[in-house]
C-alpha cells in the first residue's frame, strides 16, 4: 500500500481537474465466497477508482465502483479531492449456504483486514431449505436492539429479506442478544468505520427445521424470496406446531383484515390462518391484506396459508411462542351447595380441571363440584373468566313450619372474578308457600330481559304443573316487600364477573295456604307515583287455568288509579280471564280486561287476576298494568311578596317526621323553601302540621360607611298573614366595613346573659353572633349588661313564643369607631346577687387570637371582689392566653396572668380558682386567647360587691358609745345608792333567841300584818321547808316534782348561835303599794311555771289551817272527816266567789 499527495503518472489525464488531490495505491484479493464492491457516491471527476497495471504501474481504466472478484489479486488506486476515507465505501458480502441440519461456512470471519482504511460494510446473506431456520450465534460480546447510531463504530442490522427494508433491525455491541433465528433470504450486516479493527471470528452457522418450543419458534419468521416465481400466482404454506399449552404469536407489520368466506380481496393477497384446538376442532379464519389486525394469539397447532397474485409482493410475518398461562383457584363447596362451571360460546381453548390423584379430570365444556370439600380446580387459558361462567346452587328444604336456612348471602370468594349466578332451588310441602321478606327498601320489579343498574338481578321462578314460570325480575330498592309462591321455586341472583357481591338480605320463611299461584305485596310510596307491574312471564304467555294475586298498601291520604297499559286476550276453551278487586269489609268487584278499571280510590286492597283454559296455538294472556297514586287533601296555598321588605328573607324547613307533609315553592316540591329578598315566591303546604314546619325570617342591615351610618332599631317586621305556621325566630344580619364596631343595647335599659345558674327564662331571647357564627352570648332583659361592643359583623337572632304579641324593639344598634378588642361588654354588676361573666362562646373557647374585655361599673361605697371561678387553659402553638385586670383611669394594671402563669397543671388552675381579687373601683377585666393547639380557652368569672368601712370613723362611734354608756351607768348606781340608804332608815327587822317569832307593837315597822302582805306566799316547798325531818326519802319521792329552778322565800328552822348580840339591819322605808297583787316572786325570777288562773277553795288559802292537823312540824292529820278550818289572819275575809261545777251550768 502506498499513500501519495500526488499522483504523476496520471497527471495529464487529471491535470485539468483535480488543483490537488489524495491518492492511495493498494493490493486488494477477496477471500473465496466474498464479493468486494468499491464505490463512491462523488463524480468521476471529483473521485475515480482506477485499476493499476503490475507491469509498469500504469492505470489501466478508472471508475466510480468497481466489483473485486474471489480470489484474484487487483492493484487500486483511488485518487480523489475529499479525503479519500470519507468519499469510498467498500461492501463485502458473503453467502452462508445451509441444508436442513448443517451450513457452510459453519463460522464466518468476515476478512477484517481488507480496505480497512474506508467504511465498510460487511454483509451475509443466508440460503436454506424450506421450514428451516438458520441460527447465527455471536461470538464475542452479545448486541442490544437500537436505532440510534452506534457509538463505537460496529453498527449491526438483521432483516428478513433484501427486499424488506421495512423489517430492517439494528444492533449495537454490549447487550443480552447472542443468536439470530433466521429464515431463508434473510440478510445480516455489520457497518464499520474506517479503520476499526474487526474480529477474525463473527458469527457460528447452523440450520434446522421450522418449529416452536414454548418460548420461542424456529424461525422467528414467514419469510420467502420474494423474487420466487414471482411472475405466477403463488400460495405459500407455513405449518408451524406448538407444545401444549403454548401460545402461538404473529405479527403482521402490514396489518390484515377479516374477511368473510365468500369475500375475495381486492389486491390479490388473501391469508387463512387454521389452529387446531385440543378438542380435534380446527377453527380457520380468513383476512386480506392491509387492515387494523396485526397482532393473532393462537393456541395449538397452526397452518398460516398466504395466496400472492402474480407479481405481487409477499409480506413477511413473525412469529413468536410463549408457555400458555393458566389459573388455579382453590374451591370448597358449602353443604348442599353444588358449583357448575359451564363454557360461554367462546373462540379461546381452554378447558376446566379438577386436581385429582393420579390424573386431573379436564373437561372442554363443564366442570360440576358437589362434594363439600376442599379442592383445586386448575384453568388451561390465563383468563378463564372470559371463557367460563360460574353457578353456584344451594338447596333448601322446608317442612311445614320453618325452613333449613335463610337467603342471606355474605360476601363471597368464590370465583370473585367470574360471571356468577347464585341459585337457591326452594321446596314446601305442596299445601303451603314459601315466602321470601324483603328489606324495607324492597324491590322493583322490571322486564325479564333487563339488567339492574347495579348488576345486581334477582328473579324468582315457580314450577307448575304446566312449566316454569317466571314470577317476575327484580332489582334493589322498590315497592315489593314480599313474595310467597306455592309448593316449589327458584330464586337466583346474577352478578358480573367485574362487579362486587352486594347481596340484598332477604328471609325465607314457610308461608300459608294459598290457592293462587303467587301473592305479590306492595307497599306504595307516598306523595305522587307511578309503579309498573308484569305478569308472570312476560311478554310470554300467562299460565293457563292459573291466578295471580297482588296486594297494595295505600298510604293514607291517598288516591289511587289503576292502568292497563298493554295487554292481550286469549281464546278461552272453558271459563273466562277476570280481574277482582277486594278492599277489606267490602263486596269483591269482578272486571274484565276491557273494563274501566278503579280510578282516585282510597284504601289498601287487592287485584287476582284469573286465566281460563287457553288455546295454545294462538296467543295467550299478557298484562302490564300501572298503579299510579296522588296524594287526596288540599294544600295550603301562600303568596309571599318580599318587595315591599327591604333586605328580608324568609325561610320554612320540616322539623317534624310527618311523611305527608308537602311542601312546595312554585310548584317544586323541597324539603327547605327560601324565599330571597326582594322577590315573591307561591307556596303550597300539602298535609303538614304546622308544629312540624318552622318558619324562620332574616334581615340584612347593611353599612359601608361605619361613622356615616345612622342608629337602628331591631323590629321584626309584618310578614305575610298566609302563613300556616307562626315565626319562630327572626335574625338581622349588621354588617360594617372591616374597621367597624356594632353597639349593641336594651331599649329596655339593660340585658341579662343566660349563665349557668343565670338562665333566662323569658318569653324573649336574643342571640348575638360574630359574621362567622362564633357565638358572643345569650341575652334577655333586664340584667346587668348596659352595651355590648362587637368588632365586625354580628347577626341577633331573637326567638319568643309568640311574635304576634311581640315584635319588638328588640335591641338598638348603631355604629362606631374600631376597637382594639373582639368584643367589649359594659356590665354594672347588682348588689343583692352575685355576678357571673363568662367568655364568648361558654363553655366551649374562645375564638384563636380574639380579646374579649368587660368594663365593670361599681356603685359609690362599694368595693368588688373578683374570683375566677372556672377558667380552661389550652395549650397554645402561637401566642399565649392572659387574663388582666386594671382600673379605670390607671395604666397600670393590678394583675397579669399569662399562659405560663396560668394553668401549667391542674394545680395552678385551681389555685387561680381560689384566689380571690378586690377592686376598690371599677375597673377593666381583658382576657386574650392565643392560637390554641390542643384545647380551648375560656373562663368563668364570679364578681361581688362589698359595702366599703370607713375604720376611723367606727372606732370614734365606739368609743362615744361605750363613754355615754358608762355615764349612764354611774349616774343609775348612784341614784339607786342614795334609794336604798333612805328606805333602811325607814325600817327594821328583829331577830330573838331561844323564842318565838312575835310580831312586834312598836312603831319600827310601818304596816300591820293585816296591811302588809309580805308573808302571803303562793306556794311553799314542803321538801325544803320540811327536809331536816324525813328520815327517808319516800316522802320526797312522792312528792310531785314541781320546782325546778332557785326555791326562795321557804321557812327554815333557825339552827345558828342564839348567845350574840343581834345585828341591827336598817331599812329604807317602802312606800305602800295599793290595790295590786302581788306573788311572792315572779315566776320568771324563780324559774317555776306560773300557776294557772283557777278559783281558790277557802280550805286552799294560806289564811286557814285545818283543826285535823297535828300541830307539829309536818301537820300530819290526827282524824278524819270533814275539813275544819281556823282563821289564822286577823285580816276580815272578803266574801268568797261562787264555786261553779259542771251540774251548775
Amino acid at each position: 500500500m502506498r499513500l501519495c499527495a500526488t499522483c504523476p503518472l496520471l497527471g495529464l489525464l487529471f491535470l485539468t481537474v483535480f488543483d490537488s488531490s489524495e491518492c492511495l495505491q493498494t493490493t486488494v484479493r477477496p477471500d473465496k465466497g466474498s464479493t468486494v464492491m468499491v464505490f463512491t457516491e462523488l463524480p468521476l471527476d471529483q473521485c475515480a477508482l482506477c485499476t493499476v497495471s503490475e507491469v509498469n504501474d500504469t492505470p489501466t481504466s478508472c471508475h466510480s465502483s468497481l466489483f473485486l472478484l474471489p480470489e484474484e489479486e487487483v492493484k487500486l488506486l483511488f485518487n480523489c479531492s475529499q479525503p479519500i476515507e470519507q468519499a469510498y465505501t467498500v461492501t463485502i458480502t458473503r453467502t452462508i449456504e445451509c441444508t436442513k441440519d448443517t451450513c457452510n461456512p459453519t463460522t464466518e470471519k468476515g476478512q477484517p483486514s481488507i480496505l480497512k482504511e474506508f467504511s465498510r460494510t460487511f454483509t451475509w446473506e443466508l440460503k436454506a431449505p424450506e421450514k428451516t431456520v438458520v441460527s447465527l450465534d455471536i461470538l464475542g460480546e452479545g448486541l442490544i436492539e437500537t436505532s440510534q447510531p452506534c457509538s463505537n463504530g460496529f453498527q449491526y442490522s438483521v432483516t428478513t429479506s433484501k427486499t424488506n427494508t421495512k423489517g430492517r433491525t439494528q444492533y449495537c455491541r454490549g447487550g443480552s442478544v447472542t443468536r439470530f433465528d433466521l429464515p431463508n433470504g434473510a440478510v445480516v450486516s455489520l457497518h464499520v468505520k474506517p479503520k476499526a479493527q474487526v474480529d477474525s471470528l463473527l458469527f457460528q452457522a447452523s440450520a434446522g427445521p421450522l418449529k416452536c418450543t414454548q418460548k420461542t419458534c424456529t424461525p422467528p419468521a414467514g419469510e420467502v424470496d420474494p423474487d420466487l416465481f414471482q411472475d405466477f400466482k403463488r400460495s405459500l404454506t407455513w405449518d408451524i406446531s406448538v407444545p401444549e399449552r403454548t401460545v402461538l404469536t404473529l405479527d403482521f407489520p402490514g396489518g390484515l383484515k377479516e374477511r368473510s368466506e365468500a369475500e375475495n380481496c381486492q389486491n390479490g393477497h388473501q391469508y387463512s390462518v387454521s389452529t387446531t384446538k385440543s378438542d380435534g376442532k380446527i377453527r380457520t379464519n380468513s383476512y386480506c391484506k392491509g387492515g387494523t389486525v396485526s397482532h393473532l394469539d393462537l393456541l395449538g397447532a397452526t397452518t398460516v396459508t398466504v395466496e400472492v397474485p402474480k407479481g405481487g409482493e409477499l409480506d413477511s410475518f413473525t412469529v413468536k411462542a410463549a408457555p400458555r398461562g393458566g389459573r388455579m383457584m382453590p374451591v370448597m363447596p358449602d353443604p348442599n351447595t353444588i358449583i357448575t362451571i359451564s363454557r360461554v360460546p367462546s373462540d379461546i381453548d381452554c378447558s376446566v380441571c379438577e386436581k385429582k390423584e393420579p390424573t386431573p379430570i379436564c373437561k372442554p365444556t363443564q366442570l360440576i363440584l358437589r362434594d363439600p370439600r376442599n379442592t383445586t380446580v386448575e384453568f388451561t387459558c390465563p383468563q378463564p373468566q372470559d371463557v367460563f361462567s360460574v353457578e353456584i346452587n344451594r338447596v333448601i328444604d322446608c317442612t311445614e313450619v320453618s325452613c333449613s336456612g335463610n337467603i342471606v348471602q355474605a360476601e363471597s370468594s368464590l370465583f370473585p372474578d367470574f360471571n356468577r349466578t347464585f341459585t337457591w332451588d326452594l321446596k314446601v310441602v305442596s299445601t303451603r308457600t314459601f315466602q321470601l321478606d324483603f328489606p324495607e327498601t324492597g324491590m322493583r320489579q322490571i322486564p325479564n330481559e333487563e339488567t339492574c343498574p347495579d348488576e345486581h338481578t334477582y328473579s324468582v321462578v315457580i314450577y307448575l304443573r304446566t312449566g316454569p314460570a317466571t314470577i317476575g325480575t327484580f332489582c334493589k330498592g322498590g315497592t315489593v316487600t314480599t313474595i310467597l309462591a306455592r309448593y316449589k321455586g327458584r330464586v337466583s341472583l346474577q352478578v358480573p364477573g367485574d362487579r362486587k357481591l352486594d347481596p340484598f338480605d332477604f328471609k325465607l320463611n314457610v308461608g300459608p295456604e294459598t290457592s293462587v299461584a303467587a301473592i305479590v305485596n306492595v307497599n306504595l310510596p307516598h306523595g305522587v307515583s307511578d309503579t309498573d307491574f308484569i305478569t308472570a312471564n312476560y311478554p310470554r304467555d300467562f299460565p293457563d287455568s292459573q291466578q295471580m294475586q297482588w296486594d297494595f298498601m295505600v298510604p293514607g291520604m291517598h288516591n289511587y288509579t289503576m292502568h292497563f297499559h298493554d295487554h292481550t286476550a286469549p281464546e278461552c276453551l272453558n271459563n273466562e280471564v277476570e280481574v277482582e278487586y277486594q278492599k277489606e269489609d267490602k263486596k269483591m268487584t269482578r272486571l274484565t280486561l276491557t273494563d274501566s278499571q278503579p280510578q282516585h280510590e282510597q284504601g289498601n286492597f287487592n287485584m287476582v287476576l284469573k286465566n281460563c283454559k287457553t288455546n295454545r296455538t294462538l296467543q295467550g294472556l299478557t298484562l302490564n298494568f300501572r298503579v299510579s297514586v296522588m296524594r287526596s287533601g288540599h294544600p295550603v296555598l301562600c303568596v309571599v311578596d318580599l318587595t315591599k321588605h327591604q333586605g328580608v328573607s324568609v325561610q320554612v324547613e320540616k322539623v317534624g317526621s310527618d311523611p305527608y307533609c308537602e311542601m312546595r315553592i312554585n310548584s317544586k316540591v323541597e324539603e327547605k323553601i327560601n324565599v330571597a329578598a326582594g322577590t315573591k315566591a307561591d307556596l303550597s303546604f300539602l298535609d303538614c302540621p304546622t308544629e312540624d314546619m318552622r318558619l324562620t325570617a332574616s334581615k340584612v342591615i347593611d353599612c359601608q360607611n361605619g361613622m356615616s351610618c345612622s342608629a337602628t332599631v331591631l323590629i321584626v317586621p309584618q310578614l305575610d298573614s298566609c302563613f300556616p305556621m307562626p315565626l319562630h325566630s327572626f335574625t338581622w344580619h349588621l354588617t360594617v366595613p372591616q374597621d367597624g364596631t356594632v353597639d349593641l343595647v336594651s331599649p329596655t335599659g339593660s340585658l341579662r346573659q343566660s349563665l349557668p345558674g343565670q338562665e333566662c327564662n323569658q318569653s324573649v331571647s336574643l342571640h348575638v353572633a360574630e359574621g362567622d357564627g362564633f357565638s358572643v352570648g345569650d341575652f334577655c332583659f333586664e340584667g346587668i349588661v348596659q352595651k355590648v361592643q362587637v368588632h365586625g359583623n354580628v347577626s341577633v337572632t331573637a326567638t319568643a313564643e309568640d311574635f304576634s304579641k311581640t315584635r319588638g324593639p328588640f335591641l338598638n344598634a348603631s355604629f362606631s369607631e374600631e376597637i382594639p378588642e373582639t368584643i367589649i361588654y359594659r356590665v354594672s354588676p347588682q348588689m343583692l346577687s352575685p355576678t357571673l361573666l363568662a367568655t364568648p362562646n361558654w363553655p366551649q373557647g374562645m375564638k384563636p387570637f380574639s380579646t374579649v374585655s368587660w368594663i365593670v361599673i361599681l356603685p359609690s361605697q362599694y368595693q368588688a371582689h373578683v374570683q375566677f371561678v372556672n377558667v380552661s387553659q389550652p395549650k397554645c402553638s402561637d401566642g399565649h392566653t392572659a387574663i388582666k385586670v386594671k382600673m379605670l383611669g390607671d395604666n397600670e394594671e393590678i394583675m397579669t396572668r399569662m399562659e405560663d402563669k396560668l394553668a401549667e397543671d391542674k394545680l395552678a388552675e385551681d389555685k387561680l380558682a381560689e384566689n380571690m381579687l378586690t377592686v376598690t373601683r371599677s375597673f377593666y377585666l381583658t382576657m386574650s386567647n392565643c392560637m390554641p393547639e390542643k384545647g380551648h380557652f375560656g373562663a368563668l368569672t364570679k364578681i361581688d360587691l362589698q359595702k366599703k368601712n370607713n375604720l376611723l370613723a367606727i372606732l370614734l362611734g365606739v368609743m362615744g358609745a361605750i363613754l355615754l354608756l358608762l355615764i349612764v351607768l354611774a349616774s343609775v348606781c348612784l341614784i339607786a345608792k342614795k334609794k336604798k340608804k333612805d328606805k333602811m332608815n325607814k325600817e327594821s327587822s328583829i331577830f330573838i333567841s331561844k323564842g318565838n317569832i312575835f310580831r312586834p307593837s312598836d312603831r319600827h315597822f310601818t304596816k300591820t300584818r293585816s296591811d302588809n302582805e309580805s308573808h302571803v306566799y303562793a306556794s311553799i316547798d314542803e321538801t325544803i321547808v320540811y327536809s331536816h325531818l324525813l328520815g327517808d326519802s319516800s316522802y320526797a319521792d312522792s312528792m310531785q316534782n314541781h320546782f325546778n329552778g332557785m326555791q326562795v322565800d321557804s321557812y327554815n328552822t333557825f339552827t345558828g348561835p342564839t348567845d350574840a348580840k343581834l345585828p341591827v339591819i336598817k331599812e329604807p322605808d317602802r312606800e305602800p303599794e295599793m290595790d295590786q297583787f302581788k306573788p311572792f316572786l315572779n315566776p320568771s325570777e324563780s324559774f317555776i311555771p306560773s300557776r294557772p288562773r283557777t278559783p281558790i277553795d277557802r280550805q286552799d288559802s294560806f289564811g286557814f289551817q285545818d283543826r285535823r292537823m297535828v300541830d307539829n312540824e309536818l301537820y300530819t292529820f290526827k282524824s278524819t272527816g270533814d275539813i275544819n278550818t281556823i282563821r289564822l289572819s286577823g285580816v276580815d275575809m272578803e266574801p268568797q266567789p261562787p264555786i261553779i261545777t259542771e251540774d251548775s251550768l
